[in-house]
């Protein structure tokens, strides 16, 4: 089932390459798939093309994490406060402020 919604995903990337939504979505299916390397490749890649796309933030974040490359986190989470806060989008904010909350002991909660 996993491997199906993957493989629809990945259609609809083949026309359309640099669509940020679609790469989350792939990159999330490749996360549950524990290919963790492709997942992280992907959320970068939005990272770079769509720095906007706000979801990436927590989600790359959370890999840096897995792979304890915690200043490459604490960096992620605190790019994604500022486009939150940007955005006005509290609960990403709240969510992204936890984050680094976790492993940060400078961080004062994002005032």
């Amino acid at each position: 089932m996993k491997q199906d919604r993957l493989k629809l995903i990945e259609d609809m990337l083949d026309k359309n390459p640099d669509d940020a939504f679609l790469n989350y979505a792939a990159a999330l299916e490749y996360k549950k798939l524990e290919q963790d390397q492709k997942a992280k490749s992907l959320l970068e890649k939005i990272n770079v093309k769509s720095p906007e796309y706000l979801a990436v933030y927590y989600q790359l974040g959370k890999l840096y994490e897995s792979e304890n490359s915690i200043d490459k986190a604490i960096a992620i989470y605190k790019k994604g406060l500022e486009i939150a806060k940007n955005q006005d989008d509290l609960k990403t904010f709240g969510e992204l402020s936890e984050a680094l909350l976790m492993i940060d002991e400078d961080f004062d909660g994002g005032n």
